[in-house]
């Protein structure tokens, strides 16, 4: 599985791609991606669009994974991140990748085991999982490829769930089937 994390912003969007083959996890790249703040807003947007299509396009990654924009006390922030995050999405949407999002606290209980740890714990925990001498900087980048670690950790269990839910719902539509044929015969 080649997986792509994107730690949304306008002035910093982090980027990270991690490849699982057999039971081996590794680091492909891991990055930011600016744009100058005395831009116009729309320039930059267009940049940002620009810089993730040319990184979509050479690595192809098979999924996306986007941080969920949840909160933030600055507004002007939070709209950043989401403009940010929406060029994402879709830029990956429309490359036909997997695209997924998870939360702050997901990635940080997938990749450190505690929903609260903090961004040290975080990227020591992402040098640690991927082998590398060091954790990985700038923290954006970090964010980024502990995004693709997580999706590698939960993607596993959403397959068996959505298994099961299809296996369930295969299972119910044939007792409908069977119990309208009896319904039928009487």
């Amino acid at each position: 599985m080649f997986v792509l994390g994107i730690d949304p912003g306008l002035s910093r969007c982090g980027y990270g791609c991690v490849a699982r083959e057999g039971g081996r996890t590794r680091a492909v790249t891991a990055g930011v991606l600016t744009s100058p703040h005395t831009d116009a807003l729309p320039a930059r947007l267009a940049a940002l669009a620009a810089d993730l299509a040319e990184l979509l396009d050479e690595l192809q990654p098979t999924v996306v994974v986007v941080e969920r924009v949840l909160f933030s006390a600055n507004a002007r922030t939070a709209m950043a991140t989401g403009q940010a995050s929406g060029l994402a999405l879709a830029a990956a949407h429309a490359r036909g990748a997997t695209v997924v999002q998870y939360s702050p606290n997901e990635v940080k209980l997938a990749v450190a085991g505690d929903g609260g740890a903090d961004k040290q714990a975080v990227q020591r925990m992402v040098a640690a999982l991927l082998g590398l001498a060091e954790p990985p900087k700038p923290a954006d980048a970090a964010d980024a490829l502990a995004l693709a670690l997580t999706h590698l950790a939960f993607a596993p269990l959403q397959e068996r769930a959505a298994a099961a839910e299809a296996g369930i719902r295969a299972e119910s539509r044939a007792e409908s089937r069977a119990e309208s044929r009896a319904g039928a015969r009487r």
